[in-house]
């Protein structure tokens, strides 16, 4: 199994754990009130999503992962494309930042 795979399931694991929350607004809420742990954006995300989520992330010292494409984030948690995701819980954020 490669680490993409590894990856994309504890991403899906953390999902049914209810531990993500995705859609840009939802995960910015999320950085603003301290319950974003890790943030995700995908590879193609456009300019402006991207700044603006690492903006509100550097702000909040919120970590910033940029990984895999839209479709494959939302694969993993078994939703259509997504482009940022957030994970709410430490030990998933900590478990996903390891591979």
């Amino acid at each position: 199994m490669t680490t993409n795979n590894k990856f994309f399931n504890n991403l899906g694991l953390a999902m049914r754990a209810g531990k993500v929350v995705t859609g840009e607004d939802m995960v910015i809420d999320s950085v603003r009130h301290g319950q974003a742990k890790l943030v995700i954006i995908a590879e193609d995300a456009s300019a402006g999503t991207y700044k603006k989520v690492n903006d509100k992330c550097s702000y909040y010292q919120v970590t910033l992962h940029q990984f895999g494409s839209r479709e494959q984030l939302g694969a993993s948690i078994g939703k259509e494309a997504r482009v940022v995701l957030a994970v709410t819980d430490a030990g998933f954020a900590r478990m996903l930042l390891k591979q």
